[in-house]
């Protein structure tokens, strides 16, 4: 049975420039929209990580440039807190 590894790009605050203000933002990777609610976790936990999700895509199927934070993780450098035995 094959599995296939998927890469999901997550995003901090601090790599978005720690804004203070909802809105549509210029990055390298094209544009980020961040909601009140998205700075509102990062107000609480400033260290959470964002998975990076795209609008949609252009017909060809490339990503548009158009993103928005999806779920998040708290603590994304803290080790698991499941064990195995």
């Amino acid at each position: 049975m094959a599995v296939d590894k998927i890469t999901v790009d997550k995003i901090t605050w601090d790599r978005v420039g720690r804004v203070t203000a909802p809105g549509r933002y210029m990055y390298t990777f094209g544009w980020l929209t961040i909601t009140a609610g998205d700075l509102d976790i990062w107000k609480q936990y400033p260290q959470a990580a964002f998975t990076l999700l795209a609008y949609g895509s252009e017909p060809d199927g490339t990503i548009a440039g158009e993103f928005h934070l999806g779920a998040f993780d708290v603590a994304p450098d803290a080790s698991s807190p499941i064990t195995t035995h």
